[in-house]
Formats: structure tokens, sequence, C-alpha cells
């Protein structure tokens, strides 16, 4: 009936994106990747989370830079 692709805000994806946000703003240099696949172990994350989290703060590091 739903759409398998939708991901609903979880808790654990909101913890996960305010870490990743919090790990962020400390260590811009750090690189995203890294930081996303320490989220997804930290907080049990879904695939469908996991995919999330990475085409979020993927676009995000790609448009910081100029």
């Amino acid at each position: 009936m739903g759409n398998s692709n939708t991901v609903t805000a979880s808790t654990n994806l909101q913890k996960a994106v305010s870490w990743i946000s919090d790990i962020v703003l400390d260590n811009p240099g750090k690189d995203r990747q890294v930081i996303i696949k320490e989220a997804q172990v930290r907080f049990d994350l879904t695939p469908a989370e996991s995919t999330f989290l990475t085409e979020k703060f993927s676009a995000d590091d790609s448009s910081a830079k100029p």
C-alpha cells in the first residue's frame, strides 16, 4: 500500500541527523561517509534510513565546497 521508498522520521533517524550535524560542525574536514557509516551502526539504522542520510549529507557536502 505505502511507498516502500518513503522514509519516515524514526527516533533513531532523528538522533542520527542531529548527531551527524554536531560532528560536521565540530569537525568540518572529517569525511562525511565515515561519519555516516558510524551513525548507521551507532543508531541501528535501516537500509532506507542509511540511504536517506547518504543522499542528504553527501548533497550538503558537495554544495558546501566553493
